[in-house]
């Protein structure tokens, strides 16, 4: 699904946040992204989203070097992104008025994206009942909990169902119960269909929840991928009681090292 070979980068004037760095994503996997403050766990999301280019190497993804933002890429940003001009519904449509606007050619659209109006409304509004926000569909933003502001984004990007999901820490806006509800579905859906996703997360018991590989990253120049494999998901799924400890321990003191 994605490789990294030899990614190097820097913003002007600043250090190298990676160099000669390389990595590959299988199709279908679930990734977490930790680290600590400014160690390029969301400009990684962006390189992989094609909103940052390399200052060295290439970005693939289905054998395709990365060179602006992927029609099959859905990007779930922390500060939302939504309009404020705009209802829920309205800004949950959002990429399927983009998609019409442009038609199906392939940079801004996927090639098979026709889809009429009522279909659209459909899958929209299926997620936002799915992310329980459907109630909200005629508010504006500014009406509207920080909560469940991300929701209207999740449920904007994933109507649009993309193979591949990035987002940068979805939940952190959420309360406790909201949180472990949105976990819940969003892991499903991942099940469900099959989505390769990288979640940016600075918790590190979600990124253990999350991810089924747990990509580490840190404070100085990237050169190398540290990635610890977490068999936690598979077996909370078999058992529903995790013994998590053990990982934890393990991802702290990867996180030490940083």
């Amino acid at each position: 699904m994605i490789e990294i070979q030899g990614l190097s980068f820097a913003y002007p004037g600043r250090s190298k946040v990676f160099e000669d760095f390389s990595l590959v994503v299988e199709d279908g996997e679930a990734w977490s992204i930790v680290g600590p403050s400014g160690c390029g766990k969301t400009t990684l999301l962006y390189l992989l989203a094609g909103l940052l280019k390399p200052t060295s190497g290439m970005i693939l993804i289905r054998g395709n070097p990365v060179q602006r933002p992927r029609p099959r890429t859905g990007l779930v940003l922390q500060d939302h992104g939504l309009l404020p001009w705009a209802t829920v519904e309205e800004n949950a449509m959002l990429g399927w008025v983009i998609r019409g606007f442009y038609g199906p050619d392939g940079k801004h659209s996927p090639t098979d994206a026709g889809m009429d109006r009522d279909g659209a409304l459909e899958k929209v509004n299926a997620w936002l009942k799915r992310l329980r926000i459907d109630q909200f569909r005629d508010k504006y933003p500014s009406h509207l909990s920080k909560g469940q502001r991300q929701r209207a984004a999740i449920a904007r990007t994933l109507s649009l169902e993309p193979d591949l999901l990035l987002m940068d820490e979805p939940f952190s806006a959420l309360d406790a119960v909201i949180r472990e509800d949105l976990h819940r579905t969003m892991l499903a859906h991942q099940q469900e269909s099959g989505i390769t996703g990288i979640v940016v997360t600075h918790d590190i018991e979600e990124a253990l929840l999350m991810g089924r590989k747990v990509l580490v990253l840190s404070s100085g120049c990237n050169r190398s991928a540290r990635v610890l494999e977490n068999p936690i998901r598979s077996r909370q799924e078999q058992t529903g009681l995790p013994d998590i400890h053990e990982r934890l321990e393990e991802l702290r003191r990867m996180l030490e090292e940083s």
